[in-house]
């Protein structure tokens, strides 16, 4: 018998180990493709993998899916977004300057087949896969549908990596598993919207005669709004609406008059501004017994993006073809808001929360802003339920909001008849560390310390003196009693068809 056993290695020589078995099979395979003739790959592999250079393929299908008339597809949009953005951080700033491998030798490739642009950086892992698997997955969580066409083609751009001599194969199979990993943790800290039960109550359609032209509508718009998207909003409206009356809002003008003998000769009331401005504008509505049309000219605009109302187009389309149909309006202590209400420190929290949102996104921020209100906020004793608790912070909503959790976001439906409560107790020391754990983490459902009810009706006694509050960021008065009900389907508004998907 040889000096070699029956498997055919020496015995004589040392084992190679697992990376040097990894990096050899990575050649083989590597060398395979590249050895392919193939006048498709030649053509098409070049143009996929410059294509997704700088994540340019996947934010042009962003940009196309915010353009989407579903919310939903939007929601996918923004969280693909976000979760390419910290994927590419984390491949091409953490995970390369970590690893030193270098790139595979490009002798066997095609000329025809290189892509134009040979990176320098380390080979491990790909962050063109990297990217591509973490928007890919995170489109998946909020449209399936979406997410899986999109895997086809994530999974076409890391064999480009391959096919153009850029990568190994194992370097593209790790990009994909960060990617994906990134996009599954943003799952868990983010839950996506669950999608509406099939058995829930579709929403009610109040139609209206079409206004293609803003015939009896009358517009009250700030036109300082938004740091001047009423200006912007403004002008548009001229265009698209020209027989509507459009009433600017003076520096000192009485809103609440202002709305009202605009309601009073409406067919139509209209409305821009602040989340402030349009709560005015439907109690006007309401007093009035009118539809109202909300244009999206103030920062955040909560209720026109809750009804799918992007931009003035969106409205007009909604006149034009008389969509219109009703939502709920919440009251705490007896007056009305449309999107949100708190109490104790959650005020504070949402403002800490808005400062930071735009440049960490939202779930960072509410992380921050958890932590530093827990260390500095004061505390209520509270009674509810016939049960008592020290109070850290208070949320309420009109309708349920998602995600469940302390960073709620948006409301699949606005006609439910309910009001989503969530209650934060208070909690210092291990509690406090564990609390911030179950936020960051996700669990928040499953602390001890915090409570979700969506109920038609809540009451809520101060045990230990007054505590402020605020209505739809807008902040109120100081009360020792907390009463909240809802009033079902109150409001009819315009809206697109389908705005609740």
């Amino acid at each position: 018998m040889s000096a070699r056993d029956r498997t055919g290695s020496d015995p004589n020589e040392p084992d190679m180990g697992v990376v040097s078995q990894v990096h050899a099979l990575d050649v083989a395979l590597f060398q395979a493709i590249a050895q392919t003739e193939s006048p498709a790959l030649d053509r098409v592999m070049p143009l996929l993998t410059n294509a997704a250079d700088y994540s340019k393929l996947w934010v042009g299908i962003a940009l196309a899916m915010q353009n989407s008339g579903s919310r939903r597809t939007r929601r996918a949009a923004t969280r693909g977004l976000i979760t390419l953005g910290i994927t590419s951080f984390a491949a091409n700033q953490v995970t390369k300057r970590m690893s030193n491998r270098k790139r595979p030798e490009l002798l066997p490739v095609p000329l025809a087949r290189r892509s134009k642009r040979l990176p320098s950086s380390s080979s491990f892992p790909s962050g063109h896969a990297a990217t591509a698997a973490a928007f890919a997955a995170a489109v998946g969580l909020e449209s399936p549908a979406i997410g899986f066409a999109l895997s086809a083609l994530a999974g076409a751009v890391g064999f480009s990596r391959i096919a153009t001599g850029a990568h190994y194969p194992s370097d593209v199979i790790a990009g994909f598993a960060l990617g994906a990993g990134i996009a599954t943790l943003g799952g868990r800290l983010v839950p996506p919207v669950e999608p509406i039960p099939p058995n829930r109550s579709e929403p009610m359609p109040i139609p209206q005669p079409p206004r293609p032209r803003g015939q009896g509508v009358v517009l009250v718009i700030n036109p300082r709004s938004g740091g001047g998207r009423g200006t912007r909003i403004l002008a548009e409206v001229r265009v698209a609406l020209p027989d509507a009356e459009i009433i600017e809002l003076a520096p000192d003008a009485d809103l609440v008059a202002v709305l009202d003998a605009a309601a009073q000769r409406a067919q139509v009331l209209g409305v821009g501004g602040g989340d402030g401005t349009v709560g005015a504008a439907a109690q006007a509505a309401m007093r009035h017994d009118i539809p109202l049309a909300v244009f999206p000219a103030g920062t955040f605009n909560h209720f026109a993006g809750d009804l799918g109302l992007g931009s003035v187009a969106q409205v007009v389309r909604a006149l034009a073809d008389g969509n219109a149909g009703r939502v709920d309006v919440a009251y705490l202590n007896d007056q009305p808001f449309l999107n949100t209400a708190s109490a104790g420190a959650y005020p504070e929290f949402v403002r800490i929360r808005e400062r930071y949102e735009r440049r960490i996104g939202k779930f960072p921020a509410a992380a921050v802003a958890a932590f530093l209100i827990a260390r500095t906020a004061p505390t209520s004793r509270v009674r509810y339920d016939d049960k008592e608790i020290e109070l850290q912070g208070m949320f309420v909503g009109n309708s349920v909001y998602e995600p469940r959790g302390f960073a709620p976001a948006i409301r699949t439906r606005m006609d439910d008849g309910l009001v989503d409560v969530r209650l934060l107790e208070a909690a210092s020391g291990l509690r406090g560390i564990g609390f911030l754990f179950a936020v960051a983490t996700g669990r928040i459902a499953h602390n001890r310390r915090y409570h979700e009810l969506d109920v038609p009706r809540f009451e809520m006694d101060i045990l230990d003196g007054a505590v402020p509050v605020a209505r739809d960021g807008e902040l109120g008065e100081i009360t020792d009693r907390i009463e909240i009900r809802v009033d079902y389907r109150a409001l009819t508004v315009y809206r697109p068809p389908g705005f609740a998907d």
